[in-house]
């Protein structure tokens, strides 16, 4: 019993499998802000190009 509960304090797997899983998630967010941040830019060029296209 002693040694299954060593093993179990030792093994630091799940603990990596989370702290990547954080990383992953902190990522997605940077890229969802970036790309929202791109996309509104985007849309006010388009809208000015249009709008001096107009006759």
């Amino acid at each position: 019993m002693t040694n299954l509960v060593s093993r179990f304090v030792k093994d630091e797997s799940g603990a990596t499998a989370i702290e990547y899983g954080l990383i992953a998630a902190g990522i997605s967010v940077a890229i969802i802000a970036i790309v929202n941040g791109i996309g509104d830019k985007l849309k006010g060029t388009f809208t000015s190009v249009s709008t001096q296209l107009r006759p």
